[in-house]
């Protein structure tokens, strides 16, 4: 990528469980140039995590001092916890010709959204409660009131996936990979004025088929998963 081009910034948000750190592990292997925020926390390590490879951890004081410096581009409370997004990341990408991902929940994402209009937006679903509840109770992390919390928040985050450009079902892992790396390439394939081959032009229709207005129908019946049941009427 050209260092005179401004990055192209894509901001990941998914409910905790979805699968989301994952797929961006796995896509930041195959596309080139592309670069990741790791945010910021105050929330303790869990397991082999380490600082600067998952996370920032900072203390509470510490991530205050750099809210009143204006050093994030967003920041938000979650169960107790700040998290936020450096400013010098975006900086950092800029100077070195480099896209840039963030992963970030749908406060923050809201928030980089008013400040990076042209920010590619993508929201990545589980393909129903259930499986949701799963993989968070497969992780062995949280406790029983966590877990139903993280699920609260769940059913909560996704009534915003139409705040998004692009929405990813991630039902099996190789798949959506592909379907990651068909939105982040095609972005790109956008930007030039130029014909585009065949393979390109395929790339560019696998990503739009992950559209908003294209998928929508798909994600109807997952959003009715989440959504609770309504009391028995009174007879």
């Amino acid at each position: 990528m050209s260092p005179s081009r401004q990055p192209i910034v894509y901001i990941i948000s998914a409910p905790s469980g979805s699968g989301k750190s994952t797929l961006v592990d796995k896509v930041l292997k195959l596309v080139p140039d592309l670069d990741f925020s790791i945010s910021y926390t105050t929330r303790a390590p869990r397991g082999s995590e380490r600082t600067g490879k998952q996370y920032h951890f900072v203390t509470r004081e510490e991530f205050e001092r750099m809210i009143e410096a204006g050093e994030f581009l967003e920041h938000a409370d979650v169960f107790g916890n700040y998290y936020g997004t450096a400013r010098r990341f975006l900086v950092e990408a800029e100077e070195n010709g480099r896209d840039l991902v963030l992963d970030i929940d749908v406060q923050g994402a809201a928030q980089i959204q008013q400040k990076l209009p042209d920010a590619v937006t993508i929201f990545i679903l589980p393909p129903d409660r259930q499986t949701l509840e799963w993989r968070l109770r497969k992780r062995g992390e949280d406790r029983e009131e966590v877990i139903q919390r993280r699920l609260d928040t769940a059913s909560r985050e996704i009534e915003r996936y139409d705040h998004y450009t692009y929405v990813l079902i991630n039902d099996k892992l190789e798949k959506s990979i592909e379907r990651l790396e068909a939105i982040l390439l095609s972005e790109r394939l956008r930007r030039p004025n130029r014909t585009l081959s065949d393979q390109e032009s395929a790339i560019v229709q696998r990503a739009d088929r992950l559209r908003l207005a294209n998928i929508n129908d798909r994600v109807q019946p997952i959003l009715a998963t989440f959504r609770k049941s309504p009391p028995p009427a009174r007879q």
